[in-house]
Order: C-alpha cells, then structure tokens, then sequence
C-alpha cells in the first residue's frame, strides 16, 4: 500500500534502507514496555518510515506479540503528540476518512477541510478514502456530503467525489480557448451565473490545462479568475472555487499558505497543522517548504518550532524535515 502518491522524490519521509518491520516492532514495543515510554525512540522510529512500511511494522507487531500497535501507542500516549502518531499508523485513505469525518460532525462543518482533501487527492486516492469512509462509517462518503451541505457546494463537492479528473499533464490550447469562453460566457457576460459550467471545467480538466485556461481567462476579461470568482460567487462555494483555483495555480503554495494560516493569529489549528504534514511528507513537503520561505521570509520549521512544543513539536519537526541552512 503506497502512501500518498508513492515515493515521491519531493516528499521529506523517504524509505528507510534496510527496513525490518520485526526489528522495529521490537524497538517499539521495547519503548512501551516498563514505567514511562521513551518517546524519542517513538518519533526517530516512525518518522522515518514511509506510510507503506509503517503498515509493515503494524502486521509484525501484530504478528509478534498479538497486540494492535496503533492501540498499544495511543494507551501510552496523549495529546496533540498522540494524535499525530495515529495519524501517521493509518493507511493514507484511512487518515482521510477519519478527517473528512471529524469535519462533518457534531454542529456545523468544517468546509474547508472537505475542499482541502477532495480538491488535492489523485483520483484513485479519491476512490480509497471513500471506500475507507464507507466502511469505518456504514455511510457513504456520497451520503454524509449530501446531508451536510447544499446548493452548488454540494453539487462541486459530489462532482470532485467522482474522482473523474484527468491525471495527463497535456495541455490542449484549443481547448483552454473553448474552455475560457464557455467560463467568461457562463460567468462575466451575463446576468447570474451559470455554476455548473464552472464545475466541470474545474473539476474534471488537469491542473497544467487549467492554469492554460486561466491564462485565457485573463487576456478575453483582463481579469483574474480569482476576482470573477470573488465578484460572482458567494460563501462556501466561492471558498470552494477559490481553494480548486489556488491550488491548481500552486500546489506547493496552497498548502504553505493553509500551514501559515494553522498557525498564525491566536491559537494553532493543531488538526490542520497534523492533516497537512503528515499527508504531504511523502508527497511534495520540501515544495511547501520552499513555497512557505518565499511567501513568508521565514522557514517553516523555525515557524513551527516557535508555535507549538514538547513531543508534539518534535516529531512535526522531524516530518517537516531540517533544511541544511537551519
């Protein structure tokens, strides 16, 4: 089972050479075992395995002394430190499930969290987490988006639910053209606007045709999509609209940018600082990384290190990974 995207040479969590999935559930268990836990072994164990071997130690473990690791480490764990470790033992589409469905319970729902993981999944990641949501919840992922929103927020969650993206990178000019058209047509030019032409092109074109798209946008409105989206749309769906075009512009940049907003103001978005680390560290984190120095002038592990604290801290750090200048 890859992680997310598989071995990524952009991700900061690479393979461990020499990997043994019995020699680290002994490490682990021996960690646990006795007064107090030694969590230093717990976060240079786990943070430097990948989601795939990690799933490894999880059966070893099993195998070995008949016990569920994942249980046995949030027994000795607490906190935000626990959460994170339980986050990074869950398969990938495990890990998205039990997020999508923290943000839809109890009172209100947390849309952004929605548009975060269905916008930036592959469509067979997209696939996994609604299997993953279906069983752990016997309810459809399709259901519970239904029951928590409406209006054309649903209608745009349901449509990247379909997971019917084209993954190409080709970018075909004519057809930005056409597309650019059908948006300025459906939108600027005239009275209302016609959502669901914008939900097909933005939900089911590739991300190096839809900056194309946007580049066209531009020269027939001189406008920045971005500000048509702004000017014609409204609440969670233009928050939706704004989130896809953001991240098809930059992927590295919408997630350093959701990683400044965790933790700037009053308070940190634990939850959202957790979500993002651990679902990019095998994916594009060194990306982020750079797209956050640039945006911000400062390095996302100094930020971090300034933010939060403990064992917490540690292993964020050690999943955020040290660049050679810090």
């Amino acid at each position: 089972m890859a992680g997310y995207g598989g071995h990524n040479a952009r991700g900061t969590v690479k393979p461990c050479p020499g990997f043994n999935a019995y020699h680290d559930a002994e490490n682990l268990r021996n960690s646990m075992k006795g007064l107090g836990t030694d969590e230093d072994v717990i976060i240079d164990l786990l943070s430097s395995r990948t989601n795939c071997q990690r799933q490894q130690i999880i059966q070893a473990f099993k195998s070995a002394y008949d016990q569920n690791l994942i249980e046995e480490l949030k027994g000795e764990l607490g906190g935000d430190f626990e959460t994170v470790v339980e986050g990074l033992m869950l398969t990938p589409a495990k890990f998205d499930a039990q997020q999508l469905k923290y943000a839809m319970e109890g009172a209100g729902t947390d849309e952004h969290i929605l548009v975060e993981i269905l916008t930036t999944r592959t469509n067979k990641q997209i696939l996994e987490l609604a299997e993953a949501y279906q069983s752990e919840n016997a309810v459809s992922l399709k259901e519970s988006l239904q029951d928590e929103n409406a209006g054309d927020f649903e209608k745009l969650l349901l449509s990247l639910l379909k997971g019917k993206r084209d993954e190409s990178q080709h970018v075909d000019a004519s057809l930005a053209k056409v597309d650019a058209q059908e948006l300025f047509a459906a939108g600027e030019d005239k009275w209302g606007t016609d959502e669901t032409t914008f939900i097909k092109v933005f939900c089911r074109r590739n991300f190096a045709h839809l900056r194309r798209v946007f580049e066209e946008y531009y020269q027939i409105t001189n406008k920045d999509v971005e500000d048509s989206i702004k000017d014609e749309m409204s609440g969670t769906f233009q928050m939706g609209m704004l989130g896809l075009v953001q991240y098809a512009k930059s992927p590295a940049g919408y997630f350093a940018s959701k990683l400044y907003e965790a933790m700037s103001g009053a308070g940190t978005d634990e939850r959202g600082l957790i979500r993002i680390i651990i679902s990019r560290s095998e994916v594009d984190m060194m990306d982020i990384k750079t797209e956050f120095f640039n945006l911000y002038g400062k390095s996302l592990f100094s930020y971090i290190e300034d933010d939060v604290g403990g064992d917490f801290r540690k292993i964020l750090l050690r999943l955020c990974g040290k660049d050679e200048d810090e």
